[in-house]
């Protein structure tokens, strides 16, 4: 399956495996999103996902362990955004923008003398016979655990918010902060609990970053997929499964301007490179000149004291 130079099959497999990082970081940010909390961090935490992810994989020889390394590294700068946030009442925006500053900042630091240096290889889930059926083992059966992993944990965030007390408390939450506090509920646990959720998506997904999409570490390596994980979150007007569509979407344009490029494409190299971005930024418009925004939870960014 070809179209022109272009391999149709690989194209697709390819777009799954760049896909991944954009959806765990996305799928992480609906669900603090979902609680009424704003994170405009993601990217700081992604990017400390990837150095803490590189650095641990590196020292113990083990890339899962880099997967809990990269996890753990976002959720630590995830608490900090709530500490600032839920204990101080700071300002949602400015404090998300400061941590993805702090985050950029820090993750250079902490990366200087593992530049040029290969991390262990996270081999494919061996499914024996079905990696060898035409087409469909390509697509389907020769991926890493992460890429299964990101797909499922799209079907279980699902299920958490529509079918159980949790994700009923989630979103009551996230409507009416003071008439979920009237009810007895913990908020500000609630609201803790789900931007650690969040940031440990997000640090794995710069975990999956630096070892598997650019098995090395090289300062900005997320190059702006936090960014484009808060785009998808509204793209998906807060529902999981189009989570999935929307990193789908692009991670076939990322993987399509990398195919034509490599294919010679007349194309100047700086178009296709920044034609994921602008077509996020397309959809987004086209999107919000609709009733997306009426999707939003309706305590979004809203800070929240028991005392007010």
């Amino acid at each position: 399956m070809e179209l022109g130079s272009i391999n149709l099959v690989t194209l697709i497999a390819t777009l799954m495996v760049a896909a991944v990082p954009i959806m765990l970081a996305a799928l992480g940010e609906l669900v603090v999103e979902k609680s009424g909390v704003l994170n405009l961090g993601v990217e700081g935490m992604m990017i400390m996902g990837a150095i803490c992810g590189f650095m641990t994989a590196v020292a113990t020889g083990s890339p899962v362990l880099g997967f809990v390394g990269g996890a753990a590294g976002g959720a630590a700068l995830s608490l900090a955004f709530a500490f600032l946030t839920q204990s101080l009442l700071a300002n949602q925006v400015a404090t998300g923008l400061a941590l993805t500053l702090f985050g950029l900042g820090l993750s250079s630091l902490l990366g200087q003398g593992y530049n040029g240096i290969k991390p262990p290889p996270t081999g494919a889930v061996p499914f024996g016979p079905l990696a060898d059926i035409p087409v469909l083992g390509t697509i389907l059966f020769s991926h890493d655990w992460v890429v299964y992993f990101s797909i499922a944990m799209i079907a279980a965030v699902w299920w958490v918010l529509k079918s159980t007390r949790t994700g009923l408390i989630i979103r009551a939450v996230g409507e009416s902060h003071d008439a979920a506090h009237a009810l007895g509920y913990k908020v500000n646990r609630i609201r803790l609990a789900c931007i650690l959720f969040g940031g440990a998506l997000a640090g794995m997904g710069g975990a999956y970053v630096s070892l598997v999409r650019v098995p090395q570490w090289t300062d900005g390596i997320t190059a702006g997929a936090g960014w484009i994980a808060l785009a998808i979150v509204v793209f998906a007007s807060w529902k999981p499964w189009r989570v999935l569509i929307g990193a789908y979407l692009f991670g076939g344009i990322t993987g399509l301007q990398l195919s034509l490029q490599a294919a010679g494409s007349k194309i100047p190299v700086e178009y296709l490179s920044m034609s994921p971005y602008l077509i996020t930024i397309l959809v987004l418009v086209i999107m919000s000149s609709g009733r997306a925004s009426l999707n939003a939870p309706a305590a979004l960014g809203q800070n929240f004291h028991a005392a007010r």
